[in-house]
């Protein structure tokens, strides 16, 4: 299966995803809805199996390492997205967001769009965290994200030998 999300800067969504277990491919870039073809947000489009991973946690592990209860002032360049594929799995990711939208103390601004066109980013920054996680970038931004995953979906975590996992 695969799926698109954007939510932030595409370097941490990039590592986050490539950091669990049943993600197999994560393709770093840029991407605009069915609606908007010229309008582009920073995101990824993750390839998975359903089997390992389902979509309600890779949706929550989604909403819970970006911003996706604030608008802020960037939210046209990081629009926090879900970016399906079929209308089936619109409807699934429209379901999880209302289930998981309990487990938080704000109103989510994520929507679930129809996935449009996707242009991958520049080969020099993919990978970005994985390729030397001391930058000071990694250092402040990822990292956090990558606690989070540790200490909240351990079970889900790839072992460090299996990463990275980026390519276009």
């Amino acid at each position: 299966m695969k799926i698109g999300l954007g939510g932030g800067c595409h370097w941490c969504t990039e590592a986050v995803f490539q950091s669990l277990k049943g993600v197999t491919n994560v393709a770093q870039g840029y991407i605009a809805t069915a609606d908007e073809m010229g309008n582009f947000s920073e995101g990824v489009i993750i390839m998975f199996s359903s089997e390992i991973i389902s979509l309600e946690t890779l949706t929550e592990i989604h909403l819970r390492t970006h911003q996706s209860s604030s608008d802020h002032a960037l939210c046209s360049r990081y629009r926090s997205g879900i970016y399906t594929f079929s209308d089936q799995q619109k409807k699934e990711a429209t379901i999880l967001l209302k289930k998981l939208q309990v487990s938080f103390n704000k109103t989510l601004v994520t929507k679930v769009y129809d996935f449009g066109i996707f242009k991958p980013s520049r080969q020099s920054l993919r990978d970005y965290y994985y390729s030397d996680p001391n930058k000071p970038f990694c250092e402040r931004y990822i990292d956090p994200k990558i606690n989070l995953l540790r200490e909240k979906y351990g079970l889900h975590l790839r072992s460090e030998d299996s990463l990275p996992l980026c390519t276009v």
